[in-house]
């Protein structure tokens, strides 16, 4: 299922209004517009971009037991950072809830809302969209390193992803934050991928016949 219409977008919408804060609403509208434009600069489908990027941050605000319940009710593996962080479970979780609640059935949308935190070593360009506009939309700031990132997000997916992963490593060692070990493998495998030793992340969002229609962000 993408954004065929904009029925199913008005439904996020409401939905997002009525359980996240304006502030983190404005956020994920940011990261919709930026997925968007990533998926057409790179030739997949907008509407998948859409979709994802519009739907990354749906468990955002559940509480930390929601979270752990919702994941183990999933069969989800928690490494213990998981269990100590359950905040870091809020991507996969929404992946679940935008399956479950909203219909979602297209598998490359529904890896991008869960790989959009920790990112996944070998991920295809969809889900490298959707973690790069989370972490570089315009709202995050006006750094010279964020617009460098931004910059390289539109020249090589697989080198903007490993730096924008040192980007976020940096400030959570700044920061005394516990790291996940995904995320530290999917920084591994891109800087491994930018050097040519493993093959880049592939297209996986196409869909043949989607790209001609129109898409509706207001």
């Amino acid at each position: 299922m993408v954004f065929s219409s904009s029925k199913l977008r008005e439904t996020v919408l409401e939905w997002l209004a009525a359980n996240v804060p304006s502030q983190r609403l404005q956020h994920v509208l940011r990261v919709e517009e930026m997925s968007v434009s990533l998926a057409r600069h790179y030739g997949l489908c907008p509407l998948m971009a859409a979709q994802a990027g519009l739907m990354h941050d749906l468990a955002k605000f559940f509480k930390p037991q929601r979270l752990l319940e919702m994941a183990l009710a999933e069969g989800l593996t928690l490494d213990l950072v998981d269990q100590t962080t359950p905040h870091l479970l809020h991507a996969d979780v929404s992946a679940i809830v935008a399956r479950d609640r909203f219909g979602v059935e297209e598998e490359g949308v529904l890896s991008a809302i869960a790989n959009h935190t920790l990112g996944r070593p070998g991920m295809d360009a969809l889900s490298c969209i959707v973690y790069l506009a989370d972490t570089l939309e315009p709202g995050r700031g006006n750094t010279a390193t964020l617009n460098a990132l931004r910059e390289m997000s539109f020249t090589n997916l697989t080198t903007a992803v490993y730096r924008t992963c040192d980007y976020t490593l940096t400030h959570l060692i700044e920061q005394q934050r516990p790291i996940h070990p995904r995320a530290l493998a999917t920084r591994n495998w891109f800087l491994q991928a930018s050097r040519g030793a493993l093959q880049p992340p592939a297209g996986g969002a196409r869909a043949p016949g989607l790209e001609g229609q129109p898409i509706h962000l207001a």
